[in-house]
């Protein structure tokens, strides 16, 4: 029995609404029998004691209800008996002399409907005068509240159906559990956990019997009455805002939001299983769901337009791309202001991205969305923010782990130029969050791996320093269920919008997002970079991988923050000196054909050189139909895709290019799609006429690259040919040299970005246009890429 040094700390208000009115007490049923029980110690205000055990009871049939027991040890000065009393009741029962007359006590029985409630009664004597705690308030105890358990964190049901809630605070020196009824504003029951019964450590924790009438739930901590989201919650509702403040330099509602008692209905997978593809394997696509159909143009109807549904009506258009991986932008709950890298939640995908706008409809709609691209082959990775939330210091701004425990949740002073609530990802607490989130999405979700954002933060320690050997990093690395995901770190900060490289604890586990890719194939485009840093690049950036191989090198030429493929050919001004752009002549939209040649040109340069890097190839959502922003290069200025201009000419050039660069990978998976490293005995360097190039001549735009293949009697001539590679940046044509071939070969044209779609890259319809004997030039023209497949004449 708890025994405690005063009357328990009220566990609750009276319930409003349901359960709101009298409570009858009555004398207990015979023949049940009690199941679990809670018991209490009250001191009372004549220096006396009462004892009061409350349990669940088995009736015949099954029904159940709920026993109190109440005892009040010594009978001295009680000899005409004690009655009791529940407050709003005139009904009384009597206390009688238990079993050898040492006290006296009554037990009384309720229906289960009724719980969880609170009785509340008070203590006659034959006079009638009246006995209350030593606190002079009434005796108050739960009925169908049990101390509940510390795990699982967030709401669980138990075996016998008892709903738990369980939450990490530390440093909170009172919670409560608010249950609130359909479209209310307040809640309809108050339960404020007692420390002695419902703390475990540093967990607070409680069961219900039952949640009948109830739709959600929040957490109440340090006796501040502001509702607080569970961080485990995984149905959850819509964030509500009221009035408008200013937060963190931005005009920002006030925001709150409720878990869901709602449990997610289970969902029939099938057959799905993960594609587990190879890395090298991977050609990926990064979208954003609601941006990606959201336009009337899609042709889908209103309710599927901008959604997961959406997205899944779209296969087609990534299996004719050869994609075989989507990237989605994060799709947890986020800040309207802010945009999607500025989470509220982990545990659940955005209500808005499903077609009735609910918690229960986004999930089944992902999980169909998931079960849809794994059935085409294609995986589903999911960019991650892990390092921050939307939460504000402000009281308004306070959605869930703030007000729930801040110093263990964030770095308490946050970082040196940064405003937002920095997650302490490495503090043990946190660490568990993280885990048990990217566990979540994999068995419940099945997707097949994340991309961190802002990944230099994950390695930050609880005062912001740098740590060698982050504790979160590691153990994603060699967790049994993630271990068989894609991990990617991408150093892109939403924060500041920085993209620095840098030395990042990998264990041969990690992939990462070369920013130094984009960085080196533009200004080698643009004749402002060193045909080495080229060369590097395109042999899979040994200078960042080495320990690891090509495969662990996610590559790309635009992004989602920055320029799109379009605009980097077409804005180039000093505000935008960062992106390394070129307009090609005239800045902005142009009518003059020969800007629009070299635009055009340029865009297949840049589509060219990612595809034939080794590494893994990312494309931007828009990249393949000449999206663009204007000129903008930020996050909010861009808006959703247009679908008509899919059936332009440059569109279908563009998309045509695309499947045949993706095409032209898995054929020669040899070369593109390798874990390890091309020996360097297999790849030779040359400028035009198959002399040293100039690597250390800032002004040599021009590289050409033999790359042997590999002797494998297994495979077919035809597939293992030599590939021959120019690249050509200068604004003037050089003349090209081919190496010599073994008799009765040829050199096959298979791509040069300067000739008129569709003979830019090779059919297979016309071959022999396309052939070139060894040792003979080949013109390529200015701003051009060529390239060569050795093949037998015969063949």
């Amino acid at each position: 029995m708890a025994s405690l040094p005063a009357p328990p700390t009220p566990l609750g208000s009276c319930p409003r609404g349901r359960g709101g009115g009298r409570v009858v007490a009555r004398p207990r049923r015979a023949g049940l029998a009690c199941a679990a029980r809670s018991c209490y110690r009250f001191r009372t205000d004549d220096d006396g004691v009462v004892d009061v055990a409350v349990s669940g009871e088995d009736g015949d049939g099954g029904g159940g209800g709920y026993a109190v027991s109440v005892e009040v040890p010594g009978t001295r000065g009680r000899e005409g008996g004690l009655v009791l009393r529940a407050s709003g009741s005139g009904e009384g029962v009597p206390l009688a002399p238990a079993a050898g007359g040492a006290s006296l006590a009554a037990e009384l029985s309720f229906d289960p409907p009724r719980a969880p409630f609170y009785l509340s009664f008070l203590l006659t004597d034959a006079s009638g005068a009246e006995i209350r705690t030593h606190r002079k308030t009434s005796f108050r105890v739960p009925v169908g509240v049990g101390p509940g358990s510390p795990a699982p964190l967030g709401m669980s049901i138990s075996g016998d159906g008892a709903v738990n809630f369980a939450v990490y605070s530390k440093n909170a020196n009172a919670v409560s559990l608010y249950l609130y009824a359909a479209a209310a504003d307040e809640p309809a029951l108050e339960i404020d956990l007692d420390p002695y019964i419902h703390r475990t450590g540093n967990v607070w924790h409680v069961s219900l019997a039952s949640v009948d009438g109830y739709v959600s739930y929040a957490f109440c901590c340090g006796g501040i009455r502001l509702p607080l989201l569970d961080p485990y919650a995984k149905v959850i509702g819509d964030f509500v805002s009221s009035n408008s403040v200013y937060d963190e330099g931005v005009t920002a509602p006030s925001m709150r939001c409720f878990a869901s008692l709602a449990i997610a209905p289970s969902y029939n997978w099938g057959r799905d299983r993960h594609p587990r593809l190879p890395l090298e394997k991977l050609v990926v696509y990064r979208a954003n769901v609601a941006l990606f159909t959201k336009d009337r143009s899609s042709g889908l109807p209103d309710d599927a337009a901008g959604t997961f549904t959406g997205l899944s009506a779209k296969v087609e258009h990534f299996r004719s791309l050869g994609v075989n991986a989507i990237l989605l932008e994060p799709v947890f709950p986020f800040h309207q202001v802010k945009g999607p890298y500025f989470p509220y939640h982990f545990f659940s995908p955005m209500n808005l991205y499903s077609s009735k706008g609910l918690s229960v409809s986004a999930i089944k709609s992902m999980k169909d969305m998931v079960r849809v691209m794994h059935r085409n082959g294609i995986e589903v990775l999911l960019e991650v923010v892990f390092t921050h939330t939307a939460e504000g210091e402000s009281e308004c701004q306070t959605i869930s782990m703030r007000g729930i425990d801040n110093s263990s949740y964030y770095i308490a002073n946050g970082i040196a130029g940064c405003k937002a609530s920095i997650l302490n990802c490495n503090h043990p607490v946190t660490q568990k969050l993280i885990l048990d989130s990217l566990r979540h999405w994999v068995l419940d979700f099945h997707v097949d791996g994340f991309c961190f954002i802002n990944a230099p933060f994950l390695v930050r320690g609880p005062g912001g320093e740098y740590l060698s050997r982050p504790p979160l990093l590691e153990a994603i690395a060699f967790d049994p269920v993630l271990s068989m995901t894609k991990i990617i770190a991408d150093p892109w900060s939403p924060l500041d919008i920085s993209n620095v490289q840098f030395p990042f604890p990998h264990w041969k586990r990690w992939a990462e997002v070369n920013t130094r890719f984009s960085i080196d194939v533009r200004k080698f485009l643009k004749r402002e970079a060193l045909i080495s840093d080229l060369a590097t690049r395109l042999c899979g950036s040994g200078d960042l991988f080495s320990t690891r191989g090509p495969a662990f090198s996610f590559n790309h030429v635009s992004r989602n923050s920055g320029l799109s493929l379009v605009d980097l050919v077409s804005f180039s001004n000093d505000d935008l000196l960062s992106e390394s752009s070129w307009n090609c002549g005239e800045e902005g939209p142009s009518e003059n054909s020969a800007v629009l040649q070299t635009r055009l040109r340029q865009i297949r340069n840049f589509l060219f050189i990612l595809f034939v890097s080794l590494g893994v190839p990312v494309l931007n959502m828009g990249d393949e139909c000449g999206h663009s922003a204007a000129g903008s290069v930020s996050y909010k200025d861009r808006g959703p895709l247009n679908w008509r201009g899919m059936k332009t000419t440059f569109v279908k050039e563009v998309t045509g290019f695309i499947s045949f660069l993706t095409a032209l990978r898995s054929r020669r998976g040899d070369i593109f799609q390798r874990r390890e490293f091309l020996k360097l005995e297999n790849i030779h360097w040359y400028g035009s006429d198959l002399c040293e190039p100039g690597w250390d001549d800032p002004t040599s735009n021009f590289l050409c690259m033999h790359i042997n293949a590999e002797v494998d009697e297994m495979a077919a001539d035809s597939v293992r040919g030599d590939l021959y590679i120019c690249f050509n940046a200068n604004e003037e044509s050089v003349s090209a040299a081919l190496p010599a071939l073994a008799e009765g070969s040829v050199w096959l044209r298979l791509v040069d970005t300067s000739l008129a779609f569709p003979g830019f890259f090779a059919t297979e319809s016309n071959p022999k246009v396309q052939q070139v004997p060894g040792l003979s030039s080949y013109h390529v023209e200015a701003h051009t890429c060529v390239l060569f497949e050795s093949k037998s004449a015969l063949a």
